[in-house]
């Protein structure tokens, strides 16, 4: 869908940078999704890794980012699919710890700015297609359908 409404960037710079940003953002956005399918003795130790990496590796640069260039969205000023993906791992690491984002103003700015454009507005409302984080009963039924202990 990113290339249909012009995500993708302008030239092969800025589609590579997109790529590049995305593909950071897979790193962490990995972490928090096999969260819940962590023994429970060890989530605790997975939670606090989660909270590390997000305040000292994967936040920091993407602030760092926006910073640099001054402009609204991570490359070209203009809105990417690395934007897309990385306001949805934001809205994950809210999940988490909403106290994660205190110090990243930018990116703040920037989730923000992306869930109120009106169709991601739309989207982000009650009733939306977007799921809450599963719960135990629905884990438990995906153990047992993919057979993971």
């Amino acid at each position: 869908m990113a290339p249909k409404y012009d995500l993708c960037g302008r030239d092969l710079k800025e589609r590579a940078l997109i790529d590049m940003y995305t593909e950071g953002m897979a790193d962490l956005n990995e972490m928090i999704i096999v969260l819940p399918l962590c023994p429970p003795d060890q989530k605790d130790a997975k939670i606090a890794l989660i909270k590390e990496r997000t305040t000292d590796r994967y936040l920091p640069v993407f602030e760092k980012v926006l910073k640099s260039h001054g402009q609204d969205y991570l490359v070209g000023n203009t809105l990417s699919r690395a934007d897309i993906h990385l306001v949805e791992l934001l809205y994950y690491v809210e999940e988490i710890d909403p106290s994660l984002l205190a110090n990243f103003p930018l990116l703040k700015a920037l989730k923000t700015r992306i869930s109120n454009l009106p169709t991601v507005k739309k989207f982000l409302q009650s009733g939306s297609p977007r799921k809450p984080p599963i719960d135990e009963k629905s884990l438990e039924q995906a153990r047992q359908i993919f057979r993971v202990k």
